[in-house]
């Protein structure tokens, strides 16, 4: 019996960036497969978020190939990018809510630049989209700067799913949240996956959320990548991955992912 070859909705190959003499990534390659959740890791400075932004247009790549959803995005007219970015959702560390808006107007930006809907229907689906990350009704009404952290990143997680994406991108999710804070963000994140079909590419550096909601892990070392599991890469002879994967904190988000 032969294993089905996975759909793949994002494929890299050969990609370089640098800026100015500073080298970022050498020749990377990786698959993104429907469905999965794929965490990418790294030391600091590595390029884990360089590489999300390449994905996702704000940083230009110096060599290589990201195909997203099967197109080029190196390729396309303005017209057509923007067209396939309303098929991914991101979210930036914190949120990146605009301040002087409220919840509810930062939730509907993606929706009146998108889409042809009336404003009673925008505020409508707006409300809808709160509420699926777990936010109170209230929140709708109420400016950035008035809600917690955690509460912010559901309010950018929301405005992300704003068009009922097929990709969802995180950058640092649960960064600054207390443990609880990050294990209900992990949750959520895994009820969404699940509930909407979505594929995720998630940066992140908490082994935790690697452990509870990853299906794969690609790890960004020398300007290079390894993918694997959490258990496969636990057993590399890399002494940063090693380290890493193997530490205290490591077995034990084994321990409890298991």
């Amino acid at each position: 019996m032969t294993t089905p070859t996975p759909d793949t909705v994002m494929r890299i190959r050969g990609l370089v960036t640098r800026f100015g003499g500073h080298l970022v990534h050498d020749g990377v390659d990786l698959d993104v497969y429907r469905g999965e959740v794929l965490g990418v890791v790294g030391a600091s400075g590595s390029g884990k978020s360089v590489l999300l932004k390449a994905v996702v247009g704000l940083v230009h790549p110096s060599a290589g190939r990201i195909e997203v959803l099967g197109h080029d995005i190196g390729a396309l007219s303005e017209a057509r990018r923007i067209a396939l970015q309303a098929r991914y959702g991101v979210l930036f560390q914190d949120g990146a809510l605009f301040s002087s808006l409220t919840v509810g107007q930062n939730v509907a930006v993606p929706l009146v630049e998108h889409t042809d809907l009336s404003p009673a229907m925008i505020e409508e689906v707006a409300r809808v989209k709160i509420a699926m990350v777990g936010l109170p009704a209230d929140a709708a009404l109420k400016y950035p700067s008035q809600l917690s952290g955690g509460m912010r990143k559901r309010a950018g997680l929301a405005r992300a799913l704003a068009l009922d994406p097929e990709i969802l991108l995180l950058d640092e999710p649960t960064a600054g949240l207390d443990p609880i804070g990050a294990a209900a963000f992990d949750q959520l994140i895994g009820s969404l996956k699940h509930g909407l079909g979505l594929t995720v590419f998630m940066v992140t550096h908490d082994i935790d959320s690697l452990a509870a909601i990853c299906d794969r892990i690609a790890v960004l070392n020398g300007r290079k990548l390894l993918v694997g599991t959490l258990t496969s890469l636990q057993q590399q002879p890399d002494r940063w991955i090693r380290d890493y994967f193997g530490g205290p904190r490591g077995r034990a988000a084994l321990r409890t992912g298991a």
